[in-house]
């Protein structure tokens, strides 16, 4: 039997649809996966300075805020490297300030026709700043070590398979000046099937050596934050813990509070500052290590085989029968241009080291002009004919007696 459906029914379904679609569609933009972990290795961070100036226009007062953060800005990182107060901090010029921030990091700002009320963090530059603020061109770092955010909200936990406030704060904190040798990952490519929340529990090192093996590190740091809200959009609890290597050895914890969503990164950029705090006493107190267990031993090469070297022929004697000193010096001087062939002994038999067999040499003397036979194993050679004897040469002309004039 055939149903008809009331038109409303239908209209209210297709609405029902296109309304999950768009969910669904929402929920895969706000789930979008990779930050790049930012590159600070050449830079010096202060942050949390608070401006308020005017000017005459918009553009005039945000410069002169600028301005204002990099003197407090300088002043406050000198104070915080050299732990001094700031009383005690340099007054730099302005053209001087110029040629050592490297940026200006806008955290918020409020820009009125005259007016400008902003947080800003300031970046300068290590090699030109590193000098007047006592700080080393290099930090001693520990051994590398793989970093995994985790954050719980909601009943649910993710590291980097999804966007999240905790990734964020991770990718944007400047490593420079932290002892701690961090490994992050941006949640792209293999990163979410190989960084997650449910494989920080994983207690097989054998899994772990691997992973460690193909980020590069010695060892793995968890930072896990636990976030309660009051209500969406209200204040926010939020407990924060961080664990050593694969068995997840407990290094301390502590809780913040924001007031409010808006409020919510800072409490993240803040717990990142505190988390680095808390592995960076367990490194000095000698916890934070790395693990040889977990670093996978490239196999020593194989042993080099000695090149196999032919044996050795005996010597092959040589006897010269020869009418005199001559055709012997002749032919040991024939013997001696057969290339490979090395002679012990200066008489009428001599010693012959030769790389091929008697019958080889013999043929060489052969071709050479003499004759030569082998017999038991030695090679006789017979003088050479008589049109391969050296020239003596013409004979010196008679002296005649001088005659007187």
């Amino acid at each position: 039997m055939l149903v008809r459906w009331p038109a409303v029914i239908i209209t209210a379904a297709l609405l029902a649809a296109i309304g999950l679609a768009g969910g669904v569609i929402a929920q895969m933009e706000a789930g979008e996966r990779g930050i790049l972990p930012i590159d600070s290795s050449g830079t010096l961070e202060i942050t949390g300075i608070s401006v308020d100036v005017g000017g005459k226009d918009a553009e005039s007062a945000r410069f002169a805020g600028w301005r204002v953060a990099q003197r407090e800005g300088f002043k406050a990182l000198w104070a915080k490297t050299n732990s001094r107060p700031v009383s005690e901090a340099p007054n730099l010029s302005d053209s001087t300030l110029d040629g050592l921030v490297s940026s200006i990091v806008v955290d918020r700002e409020q820009i009125g026709p005259t007016r400008y009320i902003a947080t800003l963090g300031v970046l300068f530059d290590r090699a030109r700043a590193g000098e007047l603020l006592g700080v080393p061109g290099q930090v001693r770092r520990s051994a590398p070590m793989l970093l995994v955010p985790v954050m719980v909200a909601g009943g649910g936990a993710t590291s980097v398979e999804l966007r999240n406030p905790w990734q964020r704060a991770w990718a944007q904190f400047r490593t420079s000046q932290s002892p701690v040798d961090y490994v992050r990952v941006s949640g792209m490519g293999v990163d979410p099937l190989l960084i997650n929340a449910a494989m920080t529990r994983r207690p097989g090192r054998s899994w772990w050596r691997n992973v460690l093996d193909f980020y590069g590190a010695a060892n793995v740091l968890v930072a896990e934050v636990r976030v309660q809200r009051l209500y969406p959009g209200g204040p926010s609890k939020a407990t924060f813990l961080g664990y050593f290597g694969p068995d997840r050895q407990p290094l301390g914890s502590f809780e913040m509070v924001a007031k409010d969503s808006s409020d919510l990164p800072r409490m993240m950029s803040e717990g990142v500052q505190r988390m680095d705090r808390l592995f960076t006493d367990a490194l000095e107190a000698g916890i934070v290590r790395g693990d040889p267990d977990l670093i996978i031993q490239q196999p020593p090469p194989p042993p080099e085989e000695p090149e196999e070297m032919p044996p050795p022929r005996a010597p092959i004697l040589i006897a010269i029968s020869s009418p005199n000193d001559a055709w012997r010096d002749y032919g040991l001087a024939v013997i001696r241009s057969i290339r490979g062939v090395s002679i012990s002994g200066s008489g009428s038999t001599v010693s012959v080291t030769y790389s091929g067999t008697p019958a080889e040499l013999r043929d060489q003397l052969i071709a050479r002009g003499l004759t030569a036979s082998v017999e038991g194993g030695a090679i006789r050679l017979i003088s050479a004919p008589k049109s391969a004897a050296p020239d003596p040469g013409p004979a010196p002309a008679p002296s005649q007696p001088l005659q007187s004039p």
